[in-house]
């Protein structure tokens, strides 16, 4: 991974984890927000990394997906051992930006 890749991950991770979701987990929030936008800035990263590196586009949206989805549940299992407070919910916003840059990827990225 290059320093400018690496940067930002560590960028992207920092924001991410900026917030700390209001009592009790509401479905809408600005963490919500985070978890969407992180996650569809991972995949279309991703993506593009993976297409940069000569991989098809199937194998880059595939790759892309897989990576995306490894960040948010490390997130949440990161939040599970007491780093913050886990929750299924992030995980279905993190699947709808996921979705959502998978559907722009698939349209415009062939």
């Amino acid at each position: 991974m290059t320093g400018a890749a690496l940067r930002g991950v560590v960028l992207v991770f920092s924001l991410h984890g900026a917030a700390r979701p209001a009592r009790p987990d509401a479905w809408l929030g600005e963490d919500k927000l985070r978890h969407f936008f992180t996650s569809a800035f991972v995949q279309g990263f991703g993506y593009g990394a993976l297409r940069a590196a000569g991989a098809s586009h199937a194998m880059a949206l595939t790759g892309a997906t897989t990576v995306t989805a490894a960040a948010g549940l490390g997130k949440e299992m990161w939040d599970l051992h007491g780093h913050g407070t886990p929750s299924v919910r992030d995980l279905a916003w993190d699947a709808a930006g996921a979705g959502s840059a998978t559907v722009l990827l698939v349209r415009v990225a062939r």
